[in-house]
């Protein structure tokens, strides 16, 4: 490694279209799916798959079709090279926005000269919790001493965070159908061509049928405040808990895919590669892990502290949408312009395949920041155990 400061660059992001849990993706295995995804990154790139140094991916659930290093697995199954080694994270929602960062971090250190950075969760064949399954699951008596029993569901989370928030039910379903309407407006604008990838569709024999998902399967065109109020609370045992938290503000389960390659900028300008941005700012933060979804906050107060960036300066905003309450919540503290944050919609109309949702935050942002001019863009999103990553990337393209 020479002694000049090296920098991480992005050449080139991918996702498959979003199918909903049981939708028009259902028979795809995980490894298949993320294999696709990859194989798109690196015919588009037009790089020789031989020359990356390493493939690391996010996965959730890794139990069944997604157990035993599923981006291994996916990496040899499309038939790409099998000298080139691969190895599977979890940082629960976030696995894949991590994934960015250990690229990232890798190629500044001089450990990488170009990493793909990749995610995959098939909701549909491996579904959530699948991992908390048997014995006692992942929380030993220990770790709910530690939380007070707090053991809560997700969605009696979002309603703490909520009403700690000020937001309203209200809120929370005017805040959805906006995310509806403005993922299918960037559809038929086109502005999802760059980076979705049409995915041949498979009957269950597992043969093609000679169609495509074209667009997110899951993006609703026929809401209205009036069905979303109607909703009842998605946590039914316990409606009590959390009164205003539905379907209709929640996230879908999804089934999908996404990858980025990741390089170092002098090795991408030998090559003569396409160079759309680098990495700015990147960190992780935790908080109280009993309240899962809280930790986009203090996460984007220690980027903010550590970058010197100030929330204007960012041009486009990725802030999952888990729950409604979460890009509201993150947006009572930081008060940035409302038509920066998720401009494209979000998780609750376009889905959130959790360990794929990293990469493809990174991907609408990216080509928001190229259809509008804009210069660093930012992304964040809760995570299991009441974790977040934040990142910043500066468009260079």
């Amino acid at each position: 490694m020479s002694g000049t400061e090296r920098d991480a660059v992005i050449v080139d992001v991918v996702r498959t279209t979003l199918g909903k849990r049981g939708g028009a993706l259902s028979q795809w295995h995980p490894a298949d799916l993320l294999g696709f995804a990859l194989t798109s990154l690196m015919e588009r790139t037009g790089v020789d798959p031989g020359r990356v140094d390493d493939v690391i991916g996010g996965c959730v659930s890794q139990v069944g079709e997604q157990s035993t290093n599923v981006t291994r697995n996916a990496w040899v199954a499309a038939g790409l090279p099998q000298h080139v080694p691969a190895t599977t994270v979890d940082r629960q929602c976030g696995s894949s926005q991590q994934a960015m960062h250990f690229a990232a971090a890798g190629v500044k250190a001089g450990h990488y000269d170009m990493v793909v950075a990749c995610g995959v969760e098939m909701m549909t064949r491996v579904p959530l919790a699948s991992n908390a399954r048997g014995g006692t699951g992942p929380f030993p008596p220990s770790f709910l001493d530690q939380i007070d029993g707090r053991l809560w569901a997700q969605f009696r989370v979002a309603q703490v965070l909520a009403d700690r928030w000020g937001i309203s039910r209200e809120e929370l379903d005017e805040y959805s159908l906006e995310s509806h309407r403005r993922s299918a407006e960037a559809w038929d604008a086109g502005r999802f061509e760059r980076e979705a990838l049409p995915v041949p569709l498979k009957a269950e024999d597992g043969s093609f049928s000679g169609e495509f998902l074209r667009a997110d399967e899951g993006i609703r065109r026929n809401g209205s405040l009036e069905i979303l109020s109607g909703l009842p609370p998605a946590q039914s045992w316990e409606p009590e808990t959390a009164p205003g938290i539905t379907a209709g503000n929640s996230s879908q389960m999804t089934d999908g895919a996404a990858a980025m390659l990741i390089a170092d900028r002098s090795l991408a300008e030998r090559l003569g590669l396409p160079i759309r941005a680098r990495f700015a700012h990147a960190t992780v933060a935790a908080d109280d892990a009993a309240i899962v979804l809280s930790a986009p906050v203090p996460a984007t107060e220690r980027l903010l502290e550590r970058s010197g960036m100030k929330v204007e300066q960012f041009d486009a905003i990725e802030c999952n949408e888990a729950f409604a309450a979460i890009p509201l919540m993150w947006n009572r503290a930081f008060h940035a312009d409302p038509e920066c944050l998720n401009p494209c919609g979000g998780a609750i109309a376009i889905g959130h395949p959790l360990g794929a949702s990293g990469v493809r935050l990174a991907a609408t942002l990216l080509n928001r920041l190229e259809s509008t001019g804009g210069r660093y863009g930012f992304q964040t999103m809760c995570e299991g155990g009441g974790q977040a990553n934040a990142t910043v990337i500066e468009r260079l393209a």
